[in-house]
């Protein structure tokens, strides 16, 4: 018919432009928020006192890497999707779980710059603390530290617990925590740069050390004494 329209579908090299776009849009996007930075860790024990250094850490989307002082023959590797954290030495050709053995493994780890306390808890659970109970996040106001808009958070638990934290919302990650004691972590130093993978791998060829097997095969010996190893006595 001379007065009909004609409508011309697109060809198949255009359908897949456009799905690429579609898919790079969606997807794209996401690794584009990816966030891998490194920063050094102080910390000020009481008002007044001049900063110590408290640790490093590499993070890169949901992993950390984080090295102590107080640990300094290895290091902590985190992940929060898993959830996992142990502690590796890399010079004893073991790891274990972190557990309770750095408070710091359960507060520097991605959140959610909306509702922090859901990691927090899951890594608090992680750590064998679940006599504080379920936490709780009240926004309290926003900060600008090192140059970076932060929302703060005091984050309480069901037993009374209390800390405050300083999310960077762009990295999805802690600026600075106030411990219970009143003691402030911060990350200062920080730089947005590519981290490589090797540092969030566990080293090949370690094995898994259980301190409580260990605890275990001590009760079967004759050093356990009524509920307590009997430690070598010297003499006076």
């Amino acid at each position: 018919m001379a007065g009909a329209a004609m409508i011309v579908l697109p060809s198949s090299r255009t359908w897949t432009g456009v799905a690429f776009v579609v898919g790079f849009l969606l997807f794209g996007g996401a690794v584009a928020r990816a966030q891998q930075f490194s920063a050094d860790l102080v910390m000020v024990r009481h008002d007044g006192e001049a900063p110590m250094p408290a640790g490093r850490l590499s993070v890169s989307d949901n992993k950390v890497r984080l090295e102590t002082p107080e640990l300094a023959d290895g290091f902590f590797l985190i992940d929060g999707a898993t959830p996992s954290a142990y502690f590796v030495r890399p010079a004893a050709r073991i790891f274990m779980q972190a557990r309770q053995s750095s408070r710091l493994t359960r507060v520097f780890v991605p959140v959610d710059p909306a509702d922090p306390c859901r990691q927090w808890q899951v890594m608090a659970r992680l750590a064998g603390i679940a006599e504080q109970g379920d936490w709780h996040c009240e926004r309290s106001g926003e900060e600008t530290i090192g140059g970076r808009d932060t929302i703060r958070y005091r984050a309480v638990s069901d037993s009374g617990q209390e800390f405050s934290g300083w999310i960077d919302p762009a990295r999805k990650f802690p600026l600075r925590i106030k411990m219970e004691d009143g003691a402030i972590v911060t990350a200062e130093n920080v730089r947005d740069e590519a981290q490589a993978a090797q540092l969030f791998e566990m080293p090949v060829g370690l094995r898994r050390f259980d301190p409580r097997a260990l605890i275990e095969q001590i009760k079967q010996s004759d050093v356990w004494v009524d509920g307590q190893p009997d430690l070598p006595r010297t003499q006076p």
